[in-house]
C-alpha cells in the first residue's frame, strides 16, 4: 500500500512537474487580465496533453446583464471551426466508398454552376474544401450572410461571382464553397447535413450539448450572448441566422464537449478505446493541397502556410500545426491540434473584436513547445488600438462632413428608385421624412440610412453593426444618376458590389 501510495505521489508531482511554468503559474491570471484589456465579456479554455485533460474552465460572462458566468458547458458558436467536421463527414464517407472527394461537384448537385466555364465543369469535392476556385477571400458573402436566400439558392448564386484568379492558382476562402460541399453529404446518403454529423460525429464522441444549427441556439440552456464594441463600449448584438451556410459556420459547441472533438482529432479518430472515425479520414483532411503564403502576423515563424481539407497547416518549432479559427456576428474560437505533442488547444469567446483567442491559443502553444513567452496580446492589442484610433479618425472625418445644409449634386429623389446587382439581386432606396433609406431584398432585416457628404456621394450607416459604415458614390450621368458601389465592413466582405438603376 505504502509503494502504491508513493507511485501516485510521483506520478502527480511528475505531471505536475510535466506542466509548462506558464500553464501552471499564469494561464489564470493571464486570461483574466487580457478579458479586460480586450473587453471580452467571456471566454472558455480546454486544454488536452497526452490524452489528458490539463484545463478546462470557464472565465468572465455568458451574459453580462445577467452577470451568468461561463463554464466548460457554456455553448459558444464555433464558426468556421465548423468546417472541419463538414470535411471529416467527407472523408468518412470516401472511406465508406460511397463517393470519392475527386467526383466533380455536378455528379452529386447539378445545378451546381461557376461564372468559369473551364472551373464549373472541372470543380471536385476536394476543390470546394480547399478554398480553390477561383474566388476572392469571402466573396459573394454579404450576399449571402444572414440572408434569407435558402443553401440551394446560395449555390446558384455563385454561378455569378466573378472569381477574378484562374480556377486552382489561388486560394481563396469561400463559405459558399462549403456550403455546396455539406449539401453533397445529402445528395449521397439521403441525411441532411446536420442530421449525419450529428449522428455520425456528435453522439459517437458524446458532444451532447453541442448545436448543429443557428436557429437551434436560441433554445438551448447555458448559452453565451453573442457581443461585439461599438464607440469603444461592449454591446450585446442579435445572433448571426446563417443556417443557409450551415456547413460552412453554423456549429455552437462548449469546451467540453469540444475536448472530446479534440481528443478524437489527436488519436486519428479513437475516442475513449473506440475507432469512430477511420484513422484516414482523419488524416485526409491534413493533407496539403493549397499554398496560401506566408503569414506577417508569425514574423517568420513558419516555413509555410498551407490549406489542408478544413485546416490550416503550419510548422512550429519544427513540429506540424493543425488548426483554424472561427468567426461569426458576436463570436471567436480557435482549436490547435499540434499531433506530434499530443497537444491540443480550444479558445471560445462570445465577442468579435478581440485577438485574444487567437494570442492565447499561440502563447499556449508557445509554453508546450518549449518556446520563450512573448506576450502576443499585448503586442496585438497595442496594433489593434492602433488601428482602431486610426479607423475613428477615419470614420469621424466622414461624420464631420455630413452637415443638414449638405445639398448632393442632385435633388434627393433622383437619388431614389430600384437598383439591381446581378450576383446580390435588388435593393430599393426610398425617402423617408427627408432622408435616405436603403432596403435590402434578401436582408429584410437590415436597412442603411444615406447622409449626404458632397456632390455624390453619401455615407451609409448600416442598422446591424456587423456591416459598418461606408461611403456609397453615385455615379450620374447627363443629370440621371445610373447607379451606386455598395460596400460592407471587411468581415463580412472585401468585395465591393456595383448596382445599376433600373
Amino acid at each position: 500500500m505504502k509503494t502504491l501510495t508513493i507511485l501516485i505521489l510521483a506520478f502527480i508531482f511528475h505531471f505536475a512537474q510535466a506542466q509548462p511554468t506558464f500553464i501552471k503559474d499564469s494561464l489564470d491570471a493571464h486570461i483574466n487580465k487580457a478579458l479586460k484589456l480586450w473587453q471580452v465579456p467571456g471566454a472558455a479554455v480546454a486544454i488536452v496533453k497526452d490524452g489528458k485533460v490539463v484545463h478546462l474552465k470557464g472565465y468572465g460572462f455568458a451574459d453580462v446583464a445577467t452577470k451568468t458566468p461561463v463554464d466548460e458547458n457554456t455553448l459558444f458558436m464555433i464558426g468556421s471551426n465548423t468546417k472541419v467536421f463538414t470535411a471529416t463527414a467527407l472523408t468518412m464517407l470516401e472511406q465508406q466508398k460511397k463517393l470519392s472527394l475527386d467526383d466533380k461537384v455536378t455528379k452529386w448537385i447539378p445545378y451546381f454552376k461557376l461564372n468559369d466555364p473551364l472551373a464549373s465543369d472541372a470543380a471536385t469535392v476536394r476543390d470546394l474544401l480547399c478554398h480553390r476556385i477561383g474566388f476572392e477571400t469571402f466573396q459573394g458573402d454579404f450576399t449571402y450572410w444572414a440572408s434569407n436566400l435558402t443553401r440551394e439558392e446560395v449555390i446558384k448564386k455563385m454561378a455569378f461571382v466573378k472569381a477574378p484568379y484562374g480556377f486552382r492558382t489561388k486560394w481563396g476562402y469561400c463559405n459558399a464553397a462549403f456550403t455546396t460541399a455539406g449539401e453533397v453529404i445529402p445528395a449521397v446518403t439521403q441525411t441532411s447535413w446536420e442530421d449525419f454529423i450529428r449522428t455520425n460525429i456528435l453522439q459517437p464522441l458524446k458532444m451532447n450539448r453541442t448545436q448543429m444549427l443557428a436557429r437551434d441556439l436560441p433554445k438551448a440552456s447555458n448559452r453565451a450572448l453573442p457581443y461585439t464594441i461599438i464607440d469603444g463600449k461592449l454591446t450585446p448584438i442579435e445572433l448571426a441566422q446563417i443556417d443557409n451556410l450551415a456547413p460552412a459556420g453554423t456549429i455552437a459547441s462548449s469546451a467540453k464537449d469540444m475536448v472530446n472533438w479534440v481528443m478524437t482529432q489527436i488519436d486519428m479518430g479513437k475516442f475513449e478505446g473506440n475507432q469512430f472515425i477511420p484513422a484516414e479520414a482523419i488524416a485526409a483532411t491534413r493533407v496539403p493541397h493549397t499554398i496560401v503564403g506566408m503569414d506577417s502576423r508569425d514574423k517568420r515563424d513558419t516555413h509555410f502556410y498551407l490549406y489542408g481539407l478544413g485546416v490550416d497547416i503550419r510548422d512550429r518549432a519544427g513540429k506540424i500545426v493543425v488548426s483554424h479559427t472561427g468567426g461569426v456576428d458576436g463570436f471567436l474560437s480557435s482549436v490547435m491540434i499540434v499531433p506530434e505533442e499530443k497537444l491540443g488547444i480550444v479558445i471560445l469567446t462570445n465577442t468579435d473584436q478581440n485577438n485574444f483567442f487567437r494570442d492565447l491559443t499561440n502563447e499556449i502553444r508557445d509554453a508546450y513547445l518549449n518556446l520563450p513567452y512573448r506576450g502576443y496580446t499585448y503586442q496585438s492589442l497595442k496594433n489593434n488600438r492602433q488601428q482602431k484610433l486610426e479607423e475613428k479618425k477615419q470614420l469621424d472625418s466622414l461624420k464631420n462632413l455630413i452637415n443638414p445644409k449638405n445639398k448632393p449634386a442632385l435633388p434627393l429623389a433622383s437619388y431614389a428608385g430600384a437598383y439591381a446587382n446581378e450576383l446580390y439581386g435588388d435593393v430599393s432606396i426610398v425617402l423617408e421624412k427627408g432622408s435616405l433609406v436603403i432596403r435590402f431584398s434578401h436582408h429584410p432585416q437590415i436597412t442603411g440610412k444615406l447622409d449626404a457628404l458632397k456632390d455624390n456621394t453619401f455615407l451609409c450607416t448600416y442598422s446591424s453593426p456587423t456591416y459598418g459604415i461606408k461611403t456609397f458614390p453615385f455615379y450620374v450621368k447627363e443629370g440621371k444618376v445610373t447607379g451606386f458601389t455598395l460596400s460592407v465592413n471587411d468581415f463580412v466582405e472585401f468585395t465591393p458590389y456595383e448596382f445599376v438603376k433600373k
